[in-house]
């Protein structure tokens, strides 16, 4: 389906504002909960809960609520305003986390792929969130209701080191260290292409598209800076594989800034091109994570390996 859209950001929470579309000749005639849901894929909102939103008046078309039944027509405009995430949704679960270091004030974990950093529109539990709170025990209102210890996000499907703070010494530390770009994050990737210089970096600055608001580009109108270091470990067949160093830490950088440049990850459902690879979604991960102690200043350096889907990936490539 082809829209000219306005579309919802990725990280909605409480705080996000509506969600605009506006409706192309393709779209019209659609069911609107089926047109959000097929926009929202991205986003795992169901179909039925999009139903509930919109009768909740939650959804509105052209300023009124309707049913989940109506056809959409050219030129209409949809907003969706998704209800507030609750505190108390935030529950601590038993999920398993690999814990690479832990002490009274950080923990650094090995997210795997799948997870969702934080409760969103689409992933009300389930999270990393819910299950450092399980483990940690003392979380809520770190850093914020529903994003309690959270200093840093890697995307759901990007694997590898997330730090998140214990109490809040430790989250104004690693929150300041961020700003000022001092966090050692080094990230592996695969991407399309064979890339022509074994080293370079990338500085370009980064907004939201403005023709599709859940998306992300290089633009000089509203961007902010963004500076992506990259080397080249290997190359195979039409891929290779990077070492990616981040000095800033915008939504989605990589993934802009490798697609700008004309080498986007492989298996990016957004910013890719044609799925050619078996990983359900972007060969990325995030593989060296070092900051300066919050408590005591000691410089902390850990890394992930690649996880096993994308070790096979690699083999099998290298072997084709």
């Amino acid at each position: 389906m082809t829209k000219n859209t306005s579309n919802p950001s990725n990280n909605v929470s409480n705080e996000e504002e509506a969600w605009e579309m506006i409706i192309d000749d393709e779209g019209a005639g659609e069911r609107l909960d089926k047109l959000l849901a097929e926009a929202l894929e991205e986003e795992s909102v169901s179909r039925t809960q999009i139903q509930d939103w919109i009768r909740g008046g939650h959804v509105q078309v052209g300023g009124r609520t309707v049913k989940p039944n109506y056809k959409v027509a050219a030129e209409d405009r949809i907003v969706v305003m998704p209800p507030a995430l609750e505190s108390a949704e935030l529950t601590p679960q038993d999920i398993p986390l690999e814990v690479v270091y832990e002490d009274g004030d950080v923990i650094v974990v090995n997210k795997p792929r799948g997870m969702v950093v934080h409760p969103a529109a689409g992933h009300p539990d389930g999270t990393l969130v819910n299950a450092l709170m399980y483990h940690c025990k003392d979380l809520a209102g770190i850093g914020g209701e529903l994003r309690p210890g959270i200093v840093h996000r890697i995307d759901k499907d990007t694997t590898g080191l997330l730090m998140a703070a214990k109490n809040d010494l430790a989250h104004h530390a690693l929150a300041e260290q961020l700003k000022a770009h001092t966090v050692t994050r080094k990230y592996i990737a695969l991407v399309h292409g064979n890339l022509p210089h074994d080293h370079g970096t990338i500085d370009a600055p980064i907004g939201r598209d403005p023709q599709d608001r859940k998306l992300f580009k290089v633009t000089d109108r509203g961007g902010k800076d963004a500076v992506t270091h990259f080397a080249v470990l290997e190359r195979i067949g039409d891929f290779t594989l990077v070492e990616l160093k981040l000095e800033t830490g915008r939504t989605h950088q990589i993934r802009v800034h490798m697609k700008y440049i004309g080498y986007p990850l492989a298996g990016d459902p957004v910013y890719g091109r044609n799925k050619t690879i078996a990983l359900p979604g972007q060969a990325l991960h995030a593989a060296v994570l070092g900051f300066d102690h919050p408590r005591t200043g000691a410089y902390h350096e850990y890394e992930a390996p690649l996880p096993a889907d994308f070790v096979r990936e690699l083999d099998i490539l290298r072997q084709s």
